[in-house]
């Protein structure tokens, strides 16, 4: 076979297979580069995950208070008071769920790696036999897998990252920081919860409730096409479904404040 061909890893230490512009993966230094570079994106990547999810539930949440509140009442405090209690409530909510919840994810996968780890010590026939059979499932011959398993089983560390990524889909990398997370969800959810609230600050709260669903709509529409260049989809698609939700929270809890104060048994707001 012409060494050329074959991939840098298969080869030969002192294979002479040199780096061109078209085979760069045969050097080590640009791989390590590359890879380390495919990490922090995908580290990025959570981040914007994170911030469009906040940004997203900041809009909508507060968008249905700050509608309710104002279909209830045409007095401006009442409607800002609920806006701003309701904005900083879910900052830390939001914060706090995302840091605890991660912070479990990653104190569950320490447990059933360290549970892993044992069992790569005390047993490693059963490890490395589990190993190969997993591979099988993914393709290989029986030969090949079992061929593959024993090579790995000569490294244990080896053989653990591949235990836990194949057998409880564990990324044996480490992951995001949980603290990192969650401030940037409850930043982006503080941001995007002033959209709803700002027309209130300037307008007359009746004639303010379109101004604030027009602006809700519109940043939640541009949520979705900047969401769209990672998830492949459609532009408009992906921004309109967002602005139809809402349009739905605030048209809904405009309605359902507006009949509220019959409901309690209070007199109607004035306007």
């Amino acid at each position: 076979m012409d060494p050329a061909s074959t991939p840098a890893a298969c080869l030969p230490d002192n294979a002479a297979v040199r780096p061109t512009p078209d085979r760069p993966y045969t050097d080590r230094a640009w791989l390590a580069e590359h890879l380390r570079q495919e990490r922090a994106e995908a580290d990025l990547l959570g981040d914007i995950r994170e911030a469009l999810f906040g940004a997203q539930d900041g809009l909508v949440a507060t968008l249905a208070v700050v509608s309710t509140v104002g279909g209830a009442t045409n007095d401006r405090y009442p409607i800002l008071v609920a806006g701003i209690a309701s904005a900083l409530a879910g900052v830390f909510s939001m914060a706090a769920g995302e840091y605890l919840s991660s912070k479990s994810q990653r104190e569950i996968y320490v447990a059933q790696i360290a549970k892993e780890r044992e069992e790569v010590h005390d047993s490693p026939g059963e490890a490395e036999a589990e190993v190969a059979y997993m591979l099988e499932e993914e393709g290989l011959s029986r030969e090949v897998a079992t061929h593959v398993a024993s090579e790995f089983a000569k490294e244990p560390a080896v053989l653990l990252n591949t235990m836990v990524e194949k057998e409880l889909g564990i990324p044996p990398v480490e992951g995001r920081n949980a603290l990192q997370g969650a401030l940037v969800m409850g930043a982006a959810f503080g941001l995007a919860a002033i959209v709803p609230i700002v027309a209130y600050l300037f307008i007359e709260p009746r004639r303010a409730f379109p101004v604030s669903l027009f602006l809700s709509a519109a940043a939640l529409f541009g949520l979705g096409v900047v969401k769209s260049r990672w998830t492949m989809r459609g532009w408009l698609r992906s921004g309109a479904e967002i602005v139809l939700l809402a349009a739905f929270a605030g048209i809904a809890g405009f309605f359902f404040g507006s009949i509220l104060p019959a409901l309690l048994g209070v007199e109607a707001p004035a306007g």
